[in-house]
């Protein structure tokens, strides 16, 4: 029996507190963005640079709550419910992303110039004169808005499909956004390794890993767990979640976070092992880069806050169940995210010493206060919780055992 007579909207306190969140961020995200701005007339290398990595990492988090959305209707299980609206918000952000890429564009000459995007280069460079029927611009940029066109329609039909089984119910919309997941989720694997490839792997297109669009299908996975997390902690404070959410709930999303955490550690350590036991002189400067000249300090800091300190504590059954101290590790991973994808990233630019500018702080800032305020502004469109959605009384039943 569905309860649809109970009231699940955003209740007027937590409508204010997130309101309060949603002006903070945005000022916090076009204040810096600003700055941002300005630093492109200083540097501008600098700023695509910072730009890039800033933009690949929030995009993640976008497209990896659209991915457990679909996850949820492929598996036809209850664990969604609780979390649907929250990833159906991210969800709806992806078109911003469409225009956000365009500086990306203008900024083809100066993080691809010493590559595929140089023509004097492309000329005498047997390697890469054989990949330029690839790896060129027009080619490159209608690539990009394949990926990113085919995420917003997902997006925007998961969601209008949403919005009908909110006012009709039935079984129809249900089914329906079931048959989009299943393509869905096999375009999502096929766009982010090519999206890996062509705007972070390209840098350098003298090496290859075939295991590093899986890395970014695991790290947008595990980016955007945490920011689920995140959220549904703070939604827990008011009504409706607070007398909706339990310590059953939080403990299936923890042991969803382990799991994530675990698959990123086998496949970073699976690309290493490969290219350590193949040695070719091809592969392996892309980890000599990012081992020596002061990179290695964020190679550490990643084994022990990406892996080994989350691990340890995600083993914890009792953490879990700890509201406060589970949002502190999805906290700690997004930030380990963070650096892990400007580590993946910006030592192409700088192989010989790390090099650290202020807009690698400006730029996340910028991109993350304004998705933020954006994503804000999706969740207060909607109830919290699909009252129509056929899986209701399981999940809530569920949190009560």
């Amino acid at each position: 029996m569905i309860r649809t007579s109970v009231d699940y909207r955003v209740s007027p306190e937590l409508e204010t507190d997130i309101k309060s969140l949603r002006t903070k961020a945005g000022a916090l995200g076009i204040l810096a963005l600003i700055l941002t701005i300005v630093g492109a007339f200083l540097d501008k290398e600098q700023f695509f640079r910072s730009y890039l990595w800033a933009y690949v990492f929030w995009l993640g988090l976008s497209v990896g709550c659209m991915t457990w959305l679909m996850v949820q209707y492929l598996s036809g299980g209850a664990w969604g419910v609780m979390i649907r609206r929250v990833c159906e918000s991210a969800a709806k952000t992806i078109p911003m992303w469409l225009v956000l890429f365009v500086p990306i564009i203008v900024g083809i000459p100066f993080l691809y110039g010493n590559s595929w995007a140089n023509a004097n280069l492309v000329a005498h460079d047997p390697v890469l004169h054989h990949k330029a029927a690839y790896l060129n611009t027009p080619f490159w940029i209608v690539r990009a808005f394949i990926y990113l066109g085919g995420w917003s329609f997902c997006a925007w039909f998961l969601n209008k499909w949403s919005d009908r089984e909110d006012r009709d119910g039935g079984v129809r919309p249900r089914q329906t956004m079931a048959k989009l997941s299943a393509p869905g989720i096999i375009f999502w694997a096929f766009a982010v390794t090519f999206m890996a490839t062509d705007w972070v792997m390209s840098v350098n297109t003298e090496w290859f890993s075939t295991m590093f669009g899986l890395l970014f299908m695991a790290g947008q996975g595990l980016s955007s767990m945490s920011f689920i997390i995140c959220v549904m902690v703070m939604l827990s404070k008011r009504r409706p979640m607070s007398g909706l959410l339990t310590t059953r709930h939080m403990h299936d999303l923890g042991k969803l976070l382990l799991a994530n955490v675990m698959l990123f550690a086998y496949f970073s350590f699976s690309q290493f092992l490969i290219t350590w036991a193949g040695n070719l002189p091809d592969e392996i400067p892309w980890y000599k880069h990012r081992l020596a000249g002061g990179w290695e300090i964020l190679g550490l800091i990643l084994v022990f806050g990406h892996f080994a300190l989350p691990f340890a504590l995600l083993l914890s059954s009792d953490l879990k169940k700890d509201f406060k101290m589970l949002r502190a590790v999805a906290i700690l991973i997004i930030v380990m995210r963070m650096i892990g994808v400007f580590w993946e990233t910006v030592p192409e630019f700088f192989p010989y010493h790390i090099h650290v500018s202020w807009m690698d702080f400006t730029a996340p800032i910028g991109l993350g206060g304004v998705w933020l305020a954006l994503f804000l502004t999706n969740l207060l469109k909607r109830p919290l919780i699909p009252r129509n959605n056929p899986n209701l009384e399981e999940a809530l039943a569920h949190g009560r055992e």
